[in-house]
């Protein structure tokens, strides 16, 4: 019976880096911010499965308190590059903002003059 849990435990790990694999590449070809982030937090997602399939195989507690340790490691760094994002998507829409007003200012003052 241990060898079929074995033999579980080896391809559902195997699956799990197939998978982390697929999510890498989401991660670098994009299109979006948005998409990255969603694969980055799927990539952590994944590696806590598999740290917590390690500690049922290895039969080791410790690697479970790993596991959550890196669950709230991941979420903090999924929040920190969301709000960068969001910082960085509002700075550009503000001088985008800024260059549309003045563009408009300076089409009056040359409109109004002639």
């Amino acid at each position: 019976m241990e060898t079929i849990y074995q033999g579980m435990y080896i391809t559902v790990l195997i699956i799990l880096a197939l998978m982390l694999f697929a999510c890498l590449i989401r991660a670098v070809k994009g299109p979006r911010i948005a998409d990255r982030i969603v694969a980055v937090n799927m990539m952590g997602t994944m590696v806590m499965v598999m740290i917590a399939v390690l500690s049922l195989m290895l039969k080791e507690g410790f690697l479970v308190d790993i596991c959550l340790i890196y669950a709230m490691v991941s979420f903090l760094a999924v929040i920190v590059i969301s709000k960068v994002y969001i910082g960085v998507y509002e700075e550009k829409r503000h001088n985008h903002e800024s260059k549309n007003k003045e563009i408009d200012v300076k089409g009056e003052e040359t409109h109004g003059n002639t």
